[in-house]
């Protein structure tokens, strides 16, 4: 006979939740109640290492829920021993390599490590730290202290993936573990073994742990079985309970492919046994049912298939499970209406029952109703649909567009019920509504909408009708209006009398080149706006930019197109005559005196000739100065460069008469002969008239001896163009053209002397680099072209010779990675010339080339070296300071003035510890009186060249010294010039190229210092001052915004001032361009609302604000009583129902707040009408829902309790006799207290039942066991 304990509910409520399903629910009749043992109530905890323990033995109930709690700090020690140390030096302990690997290895671990030395001067090392930290620093300490060895391991290819685990984390964890290298051959290498690099001990460990893992692998398998698909549903059972069921007794992993992949293969994968219990148990399945199992078809409409199938195959598999029988679905996609049934025979019958039952529990009707009459139906933003889809949430509406039909789709009850709403929506629509169509053409589409839908959202308003007009791309000119037939009525008329009107309008196009186009448009369409506001009734449309058309299309009526016609010519006139434009050619050092000194003189010459002027860069080799405008404006301006010009230097100006017919001929293709002639003489302009103008005047402009010279050339050029005109051509390598042309042009002039032919050789920029032209009478170009043919031929023919060049001389030859030697090279025909390497001693240097070419090498070398012998040094001494700034960026400024100057310049080596000790800075060039300059080592910058051109680069590099300046501006307005972060003075500095210094805050200084080049320096001086008059024009402006009103307004009104979310207050700030603040909770005056901005707009705000509260004054509140239970379902999911219903009464409705006294209150605030209103509704609203609560409420009174063990209806523990006495508390079988000699727990005693942290010393041995504190 069992032994009864009882314990009450509460001591059995926190073991409740570990017991498992299938122990609570048992096989016990429901009527019945069952009294649980006392293990299985509270099994016991697991022991660890307990013997007779199985391998597949499922874990106690809580066994996985109770973890050990392990330390976070770890130490592990280990010992190296002496023959296996790395580094033996035992001269003095703690400081040699070990130590320093040792602290190495801390910093990069975060791990403590602790070296000692043992007698047998082996190494112990103790680390402390994090598991993670220790592991991976005794990792690096066994391969960075211990000497390493090696070994292999032999394991099945197939086994190494398991080795490596899922992205590599077993082997890391092996490593670790074992603090090993372990290195596993690639995919394709056809090796097994795997190499484990370390300690001995850490190897062997390496290896057991790899062949454990191998030895477990050769333990499992894998099993294909190929079965019917038919078959698989009863081998998986319904929802793969059934062969869940099988994997966790067998212990084997079951795969089944889905019922949509046509496959028949089912695999098992587990240790053998397992996976051969499996495939008995599948087979025994399968055999079963092959024997049992027939089948019967039955045909069912396509469309109502899914309803058998059901959401993700639900319907199947509660099909499968009530009766045992697998339906089989054809394909969605197929045409196919049989369906198979497949199970035993006495259960077909049911399961067929439940087939025909599926497909017709959902109907489908269709609603015929006109199809434009579907929006009104559906209603505003989804009103009218949205309230039966609310009322009958599983019928599924469908509105098909173009088409009469509506869809409905769900219960047969609920889908009648919405049918019939919907007809009676239709009947009524059908009363008060009307439509008409009306073919207008396409073309005035768009003008009856009018610009952002002006016109037809008017029409829309005024007649409260519904106006469709097609898209562009319907092509069709039907429109269509709907609404209230008297409105659509009224909206045809008026739509018909705006086509009458617009077809009796004119449509005129003007032909503007579409380059004027974004101009007469103006910056965001300002200037077509005023052209518009000047000529409202005409539509004036610009073509599309990609379009590339230049037609501007004005429409309108007759009188008022023509007249915004000539308006427009009248501009596009004035526009044209504006875009004259004509170059000039200036000399490049002239342009920066054209500029002035802060652009003062080309400022000066494009305001009085009324011109735009534009220069080209600094670095651009392009010498022409563009003008555009007025063409007598632009012919003054470029009077007033060309005197600029002449003034700064000795140019002439001449006029030579060359008949037009030969001008072609002199410019030469590409402009190269009159190029040629430019080059030889000087670089002079030569300015040939514009084709077509009829003028035989040619303008030579340029130094007064190279004028001339040209003027003869070109006359001479003219004589022969209308004597004789012969043109020879010749090919010559592109590096022989420098040598051929000679230094400074002298042996081409040779040539040209002697034969009298001139040579054209071809520009970078020409395609044919190779091709010479040789001009002039046929006898001369012969005799040329003879001449360069000797030439060329005795370039092709390759000699070597040698010089000797003093060896202190061969640094300046392959300095700067052989410049030098480039240039020669390109020079003289590409004449290769070696020097001795460095060290060697030897003054010979090797020249390889054409005998021409390498000779005239020779003498440029020579040259060179009388240069070097006749070179002077010359210092400048420049402050410390200035040194970086005079470089440039990147050194430009300094490259610019040796390649101009020809000579080399060396700065010092900074001196950092000098820098200090500077004399108080110059300003504008001046030495302070203060402090008399003194140069020292660090501020001489030296010069190396000829004297006169280190003269030259020594005045070049003075005038590269910045000077300071000193600006006014007041204190107040420093930190507005400095900018957010100091992005303003950044940006100016960077745009003027300055640097500009402002005086700390607590000087209180009124003055800003800018440095810089002196041009630069006045330029950003008058940029800042241009700063500051906005700066001060915005302080005007703040000062005018700064208009203050405070107004008093009863605080219960504050909250509808500011409106749901700010929307209220926000749009009054943003209407009236005002700041509007409310007084803070801790503020006494509450009632207190303060207005910032412009007087004028602050007066407007506070209106706007008083009418607002005197709209508010007229509202009252009342408070409804509202059942509690309804309150939820009145505001809906996230409010979104009581919004709707405030929205739609104009009210504000408050609910009470949670606890609060009286839970049925709720508060409605608004217009006297609106709040009856809104009460009845909310009323109507509560009498609806209490139906739907009260029959939950009664239908939860009948229902049994989900759980045996639950607190309702069965008393404690399901434990009920019916007498409605007290609870008996938790029952259990076979407690260890009813054994002989025991006796049950005083639940009162602290002995036995201790509170934790209490220490009892135990008076008597209990049936508990002993007690462990």
């Amino acid at each position: 006979m069992s032994s009864v304990a009882v314990l009450t509910p509460e001591s059995f409520a926190e073991h409740r939740s570990g017991l498992k399903d299938q122990e609570i629910t048992g096989c016990v009749p429901e009527d019945e109640a069952y009294i649980p043992t006392y293990l299985e109530a509270f099994p016991p905890l697991p022991e660890k290492g307990a013997p007779g323990e199985k391998a597949g033995e499922p874990a106690p109930a809580w066994g996985s829920k109770i973890r050990p709690i392990k330390a976070s700090v770890i130490t592990q020690v280990f010992h190296v021993p002496l023959e296996e140390r790395r580094y033996k030096d035992n001269s003095q302990f703690g400081e040699g390599e070990e130590a320093k690997v040792c602290l190495d290895i801390m910093q990069r671990t975060g791990a403590h490590i602790e070296l000692s030395l043992a007698k047998d001067q082996g190494l112990s090392i103790m680390v402390t730290g994090k598991l993670d930290s220790v592991m991976k620093a005794r990792k690096e300490i066994v391969a960075r202290l211990q000497t390493q060895a090696s070994a292999t391991v032999a394991i099945p290819k197939e086994h190494h993936r398991f080795v490596i685990g899922k992205n590599g984390e077993k082997l890391q964890e092996l490593e670790l573990k074992t603090a090993t290298k372990i290195a596993i051959p690639r995919p394709d290498d056809p090796s097994a073994n795997i190499r484990i690099t370390g300690t001995k001990e850490g190897i062997e460990k390496a290896r057991h742990e790899i062949l454990l893992i191998s030895a477990e692998q050769d333990k499992r398998a894998v099993e294909r079985l190929s079965l019917e698909k038919a078959f698989h549903p009863f081998i998986a059972g319904a929802h793969n309970r059934l062969v869940q069921e099988l994997s966790q007794e067998t212990g084997a992993r079951i795969s089944i492919p889905p019922p949509s992949l046509p496959k028949d293969e089912i695999v098992i994968t587990g240790e053998k046994e397992a996976v051969a219990l499996a495939l008995n148990r599948i087979r025994a399945i399968y055999d079963d049912k092959k024997r049992k199992t027939t089948t019967i078809s039955v045909e069912v409409k396509k469309s109502q298939h899914k309803y058998i199938i059901g959401p993700k195959g639900n319907t199947l598999q509660e099909i499968l499970e009530t009766t045992g029988v697998s339906v089989e679905m054809p394909p969605l996609d197929s045409g196919s209406e049989t369906i198979i049934l497949r199970g035993e025979p006495d259960k077909l019958g049911p399961a067929l029952t439940q087939v025909y039952a599926k497909a017709k529990s959902v109907m489908v009707v269709e609603v015929m109703a006109p199809a434009w009459l579907h929006r009104f139906i559906i209603g505003k933003k989804g009103q009218n649909i949205g309230r039966i889809t609310q009322q009958l949430p599983r019928v599924h509406i469908e509105f098909t567009d173009g088409e009469e039909r509506i869809s409905l789709e769900g219960p047969t009850e609920e889908v009648e019920q919405a049918q019939a709403q919907i007809q009676e929506i239709i009947k009524d629509l059908l009363v008060r509504m009307d439509y008409t169509e009306v073919i207008i053409d396409q073309r005035f589409h768009r003008h009856l909408i009018g610009k952002n839908g002006a016109n037809i959202n008017r029409i829309k308003e005024q007649y409260k009708v519904s106006v469709r007009i097609p898209q562009d791309s319907e092509r069709s000119g039907l429109v269509r209006i709907e609404g209230d037939p008297k409105g659509v009525q009224l909206a045809r008329r008026e739509l018909i009398e705006m086509v009458q009107r617009m077809e009796n309008e004119r449509t005129k196009d003007l032909i503007v080149e579409q380059k004027f186009h974004r101009t007469i448009i103006g910056q965001k369409g300002e200037k077509i706006k005023e052209v518009r506001d000047k000529f409202p009734e005409v539509i004036i449309n610009f073509p599309d930019p990609a379009q590339k058309s230049d037609i501007v299309q004005l429409r309108g009526p007759k009188n008022e197109v023509e007249k915004c016609a000539k308006f427009l010519q009248k501009i596009i006139a004035d526009l044209i005559e504006n875009s004259f434009s004509l170059s000039v050619p200036i000399f490049k050092q002239f342009h920066k005196n054209i500029i002035g000194k802060g652009g003062a003189n080309i400022k000066k010459i494009r305001e009085e000739t009324n011109t735009k002027i534009d220069l080209p860069t600094e670095n651009s080799n392009s010498e022409m100065i563009v003008i555009t405008g007025k063409k007598s404006n632009c012919e003054a301006a470029r009077d007033r460069i060309l005197a600029i010009q002449r003034e700064l230097a000795n140019i002439k100006e001449t006029e030579v008469t060359i008949p037009a017919k030969l001008h072609n001929s002199l410019i030469g293709s590409k402009g190269c002969l009159v190029r040629s002639v430019m080059e030889d003489c000087g670089g002079v302009h030569i300015h040939f008239p514009s084709e077509g103008s009829g003028s035989d005047k040619v303008t030579i402009r340029g130094p007064a001896g190279e004028v001339e010279k040209a003027k003869k050339q070109l006359l001479q050029l003219a004589e022969e163009k209308q004597v004789n005109n012969f043109t020879a051509e010749l090919q010559a390598k592109p590096e022989y053209h420098k040598f051929l042309i000679g230094r400074g042009g002298a042996n081409i002039r040779r040539v040209r002397d002697k034969t009298g032919a001139r040579i054209i050789f071809p520009s970078p920029d020409d395609t044919e680099q190779e091709l010479i032209t040789i001009v002039g009478k046929e006898e001369a170009v012969r005799q040329a072209q003879k001449e360069l043919e000797s030439l060329v031929k005795n370039l092709d023919d390759v000699v070597e010779d040698s010089m000797v060049v003093d060896v202190r001389h061969h640094r300046h030859f392959v300095c700067r990675r052989g410049q030098v030697l480039r240039e020669l090279a390109e020079e003289y025909g590409g004449v290769a010339v070696s020097f001795p390497r460095t060290g060697a001693n030897s003054q010979r240097v090797t020249l390889k080339g054409a005998k021409d070419c390498v000779e005239a090498a020779k003498k440029r070398i020579q040259e060179i070296i009388e240069d070097l012998e006749s070179q002077v040094s010359v210092e400048v001494a420049i402050p410390q300071r200035h040194h970086r700034a005079i470089m440039g960026p990147k050194g430009c400024r300094i490259q610019y003035i040796t390649r101009e100057h020809e000579v080399q310049i060396k700065f010092p080596e900074r001196d950092d510890s000098a820098a200090g000790q500077e004399a108080s800075p110059q300003e504008n060039g001046e030495v302070s009186p203060e402090a008399e300059f003194v140069p020292r080592k660090c501020d001489t910058i030296t010069i190396s060249g000829r004297a006169e051109k280190c003269e030259l680069a020594k005045a070049a590099l003075l005038a590269l010294v910045p000077i300071t300046e000193d600006v006014e501006v007041s204190y107040e307005l420093h930190r507005y010039i400095i900018g957010q972060k100091g992005s303003g003075i950044r940006k100016m500095m960077e745009e003027y190229e300055v640097n500009i210094w402002v005086p700390q805050p607590e000087k209180q200084l009124d003055v800003i210092k800018v440095t810089g080049l002196a041009a630069n320096v006045e330029r950003a001086k008058q940029g800042l001052l241009e700063r500051v008059k906005e700066l001060q024009a915005e302080q005007e402006d703040r000062a005018l915004r700064s208009f203050k009103v405070t107004m008093s307004v009863d605080p219960k009104f504050h909250p509808k001032i500011i409106g749901r979310k700010g929307a209220v207050i926000s749009q009054i700030r943003k209407d009236h361009d005002v700041s509007i603040q409310f007084p803070d909770k801790g503020d006494e005056q509450q009632d207190l609302i303060v207005i910032l901005g412009y007087e004028r707009n602050v007066e407007e705000a506070r209106q706007a604000i008083q009418q607002l509260v005197a709209e508010l004054q007229e509202m009252v509140s009342q408070d409804v009583h509202l059942d509690p239970r309804t309150h939820a379902r009145i505001i809906g999911a996230r409010g979104k129902a009581i919004r709707k219903l405030m929205e739609e009464f104009k009210v504000d409705i408050r609910f009470p707040q949670p606890g609060s006294d009286e839970p049925d209150k709720v508060t409605v605030m608004g217009l006297p009408e609106t709040v009856d209103n809104a009460i009845d509704h909310l009323l109507n609203l509560e009498e609806e829902y209490m139906l739907s609560v009260t029959e939950t409420e009664t239908l939860a009174a009948y229902m049994k309790p989900p759980s045996r063990y639950g607190g309702g209806g069965g008393g404690a523990g399901g434990l009920d006799d019916g007498s409605g006495g007290p609870a008996k508390g938790f029952v259990v079988r076979d407690a260890p207290w009813n054994a002989a000699g025991n006796k049950a727990p005083d639940m009162s005693s602290a002995e036995d039942f201790p509170t934790f942290g209490t220490g009892v010393a135990p008076k008597q041995a209990s049936a508990w066991g002993p007690k462990k504190f």
